[in-house]
């Protein structure tokens, strides 16, 4: 299992925290700031989730016309974990 650490931008939370597994499997996914409910939530719907199928749901989302959201950001980071 592999640890990554993501700092996003523009959006919220400062710090996004979540290990990956040999399979690509996501798993512990933790938000630094934001919303605690709603980022606690999208941890626990993705838990032991395929990463790359989880980063395709997540990529796009928008919040309040950002142009990004904490679940964009996060695919973010999974797309660059798994490059």
């Amino acid at each position: 299992m592999k640890h990554y650490t993501y700092y996003p931008k523009g959006v919220c939370p400062s710090q996004i925290d979540y290990d990956l597994d040999d399979e690509g499997k996501i798993y512990n996914i933790k938000y630094v700031g934001g919303c605690n409910g709603n980022l606690k939530a999208i941890g626990k719907l993705l838990e032991g989730t395929d990463a790359k199928s989880a980063a395709d749901i997540l990529r796009g989302n928008d919040c309040n016309g950002r142009g990004t959201s904490c679940a964009d950001q996060l695919a973010k980071s999974i797309d660059e974990a798994l490059a």
